[in-house]
């Protein structure tokens, strides 16, 4: 049985989490607040983004800098900037 989320990213009800994906305080906002859906969304995001930044999960500011693009991708509606990538339009 699926879990339903009011998905801030959405904002709309949709399918939840099934589980905490990230650690910590913000995990636990995400989990409770962010559909699978955005979460995917966001998945891709963060690809480009460590791909087009070069991005080294060991180090820790690269992935406080990957957080801070989370959370305001997630829960602020800002798009992830990323340097020659220009989304498709949307008819």
């Amino acid at each position: 049985m699926s879990r339903t989320v009011f998905c801030q990213y959405l904002n709309k009800e949709a399918e939840g989490l099934d589980f905490q994906l990230y650690p910590g305080e913000l995990g636990k906002r995400i989990f409770d607040n962010i559909s699978k859906q955005a979460w995917t969304e966001w998945q891709k995001k963060q690809t480009m983004l460590i791909n087009e930044k070069k991005l080294n999960m060991m180090d820790a500011e690269h992935r406080a800098m990957l957080e801070k693009e989370m959370q305001a991708f997630l829960f602020e509606g800002k798009d992830v900037k990323i340097d020659g990538y220009v989304p498709q339009q949307k008819d």
